[in-house]
């Protein structure tokens, strides 16, 4: 049943972060609390000391960048919500899968920013390229940001197919 729960939840905060650049807090709270209550009624204070530290823990693993401003309030709830649902081992494994799946999609998008294929035209521009590379410098104007929330969303889909990191 939890993990439904947690499929739907990942379902709207996808299509919602991808559409509008928000994780609704609508979503994510009433997760968190359902995965509090579940755990709580089924397991007693185990139960409930299992769901909040997988909360916390979710909440954590992604605190710092989000006061760093590198993602936003939403994509820490929805791991917190991620966290309660399914506790710290899961959210864990699900943040070790995000992060890589939000680092090859990031490398993606700079290559596409410094227009990459460019390098694979011309043997004589990949070698200038390469060594002049370091003083590339993107426009600050133009911002390189995606929605987070797809990363979270395919790394708690890998954690819950591919199971854990052993």
């Amino acid at each position: 049943m939890l993990y439904s729960i947690l499929g739907i939840v990942l379902l709207i905060s996808f299509i919602t972060d991808v559409r509008k650049r928000r994780i609704l807090n609508i979503v994510t709270f009433p997760a968190m609390g359902i995965g509090l209550f579940y755990y709580t009624l089924t397991l007693g204070w185990k139960g409930f000391l299992f769901s909040g530290a997988g909360l916390l823990v979710g909440f954590a693993l992604l605190l710092i960048p989000y006061l760093l401003g590198g993602m936003g309030a939403g994509d820490v709830k929805l791991l917190a919500a991620i966290g309660a649902l399914t506790g710290t081992s899961f959210v864990l494994h699900s943040f070790f899968y995000t992060a890589l799946i939000g680092g090859v999609i990031g490398l993606i998008l700079i290559m596409k920013r410094m227009e990459f294929w460019k390098f694979f035209k011309s043997p004589t521009y990949t070698l200038y390229s390469l060594m002049n590379l370091k003083g590339y410098k993107f426009n600050k104007e133009s911002n390189l940001t995606y929605p987070y929330g797809v990363a979270i969303t395919f790394g708690t889909l890998c954690a819950a197919f591919v199971g854990g990191i052993t």
